[in-house]
């Protein structure tokens, strides 16, 4: 029977047909009686073209998902007319404040050879002096060269860190970068452990949550600081206990890319990093991710660096002979005096004045028309939008961000930020349904093309739905 099946023209992969609201599809019952897990289609087809080898089954980003529906809507990045506020990108034109970027990069022979792939050794120390200059003064154990690896992206060290993990429980929480559920569901190293947080305290990491993950013996924890999608952050006494409880016993890997969009301190040109609270820097199980990408405004450069103890930096740098062999030398070189840490104050002070003011403009202009904020966002340029109190369909992740596209705005449902990695749960049944994420890293251009096209939806179904309901007989 299975090969009569087979050999149908209408048969097809399973997920061509499925939806997020169907019901668990029906099952063939074969001769003995036991069920094969094969879908009835309903639709018919021509039998696909196979490819050889090829996980037709793989899945895209969060944003690279909704990228693919804007295009079919006509979205080109070139398109001046859209307002792409799901890209997880800042603006990387000049900014008031700000140094200016090199608009030139040496390529010259001695930029032709491969790089070591744990980085250019003067990138490394640039790396390391930055760190020491900003969280490291006072204290004995300083952080060297070798204690740095030059990754091309943030993805890639994620993807290293992944491959060089032994036999472990790894905790992450989520809502959270979209990324994670892929890398988390390609290593068979570790086993992840999914660990939700609560909107009706702001996505917050509370300690008793950590000490709950070390009791059943997690020794790798995974999440972003500040948090992606809800720009929340833990600092002060909170981070600083975290790292105490982890110290002996589990490695943390901080994603810290939006350390420097920080809102909490008068846009000094401060951050927050696990780094000030690091005692010994070869002891310390302690990863930091960060890179050129976001506060630096070049994420195109995709150069990125891991900070760690000697071991984990050794370890790194073999896993990347073989996962991506290194990041790009010339840009490497370029990036050098980019880290100058008085340079760096100078311009992180007006990222921060003009990322703020951003962030004020899109609140200022949401709340106008009835979508409100628990708590102001103190990092990273996203906003979490609750669109639970929203009429008729746009109360929905999936409903707004389709009506977003008909006005050219592009947002992210917040579903992609459950982290799902082994696909056990449908989309509907997510707590992150009724969320979308919202970036304000694009020009002031941009965001009023936005903020002006998500008023026209609002007002839109807001008029339809008081007409339905007006219609309606009284009792």
């Amino acid at each position: 029977m299975m090969e009569n099946i087979q050999n149908n023209r209408w048969f097809t992969s399973p997920d061509k047909f499925r939806t997020p609201r169907q019901a668990a599809p029906p099952f063939f019952r074969s001769e003995s009686g036991l069920s094969t897990p094969l879908v009835l289609p309903d639709v018919y087809a021509e039998h696909p073209h196979k490819f050889p080898g090829l996980d037709t089954a793989q899945s895209s980003t969060g944003v690279i998902w909704t990228t693919e529906r804007a295009a079919e809507k006509g979205f080109t990045y070139e398109d001046p007319s859209w307002a792409n506020l799901g890209q997880g990108a800042p603006e990387v034109g000049e900014i008031d404040g700000c140094p200016s970027k090199p608009d030139i990069i040496d390529v010259s022979v001695h930029t032709r050879e491969y790089a070591p792939t744990t980085g250019v050794k003067e990138l490394r120390e640039a790396v390391a002096n930055l760190y020491n200059d900003n969280f490291r003064k006072g204290k004995a154990s300083k952080y060297t060269y070798e204690n740095v690896c030059i990754v091309p992206g943030g993805r890639a060290g994620l993807i290293r860190i992944a491959s060089i993990l032994s036999d472990c429980y790894l905790s992450f929480f989520f809502p959270d970068y979209t990324a994670y559920s892929e890398m988390l569901s390609l290593f068979k190293n570790f086993a992840p452990i999914p660990v939700p947080l609560d909107d009706s305290d702001n996505y917050e990491v509370h300690l008793d949550i950590i000490e709950k993950e070390l009791r059943r013996g997690v020794t790798a924890m995974l999440t972003s600081n500040p948090r992606n999608p809800t720009g929340q952050s833990m600092r002060g006494e909170d981070l600083e206990r975290l790292q105490d409880m982890c110290r002996e016993r589990c490695l943390l890997i901080m994603d810290e890319f939006y350390a420097r969009y920080n809102y909490s301190d008068n846009c000094d040109g401060s951050s927050v990093s696990s780094a000030a609270n690091v005692k010994d820097v070869n002891q310390d199980p302690v990863l930091i991710l960060d890179g050129l990408t976001k506060a630096f405004r070049l994420p195109g450069w995709r150069i990125c660096w891991i900070l760690g103890p000697k071991q984990y930096i050794s370890a790194l740098g073999s896993s990347g002979s073989y996962l991506d062999g290194g990041s790009n030398v010339p840009f490497q070189h370029a990036a050098i005096p980019l880290l100058e840490p008085s340079r760096v104050l100078t311009e992180m002070k007006a990222l921060q004045r003009h990322f703020m003011s951003k962030r004020d403009y899109c609140i200022a202009r949401l709340e106008a028309i009835g979508i409100h904020f628990k708590k102001i966002p103190d990092s990273t340029f996203y906003l979490w939008l609750d669109l639970s109190t929203l009429p008729g369909k746009i109360k929905t992740a999936l409903g707004f961000f389709q009506e977003c596209l008909k006005e050219k705005v592009i947002v992210v449902p917040g579903i992609f930020f459950d982290l799902n990695p082994l696909a056990r749960r449908e989309l509907h049944d997510s707590p992150m349904y009724h969320f979308v994420r919202l970036s304000y890293g694009p020009d002031f251009e941009a965001l009023k093309k936005g903020m002006d096209g998500i008023q026209r939806v609002v007002e839109r179904y807001r008029v339809s739905y008081q007409a339905s309901t007006s219609i309606l007989p009284h009792r």
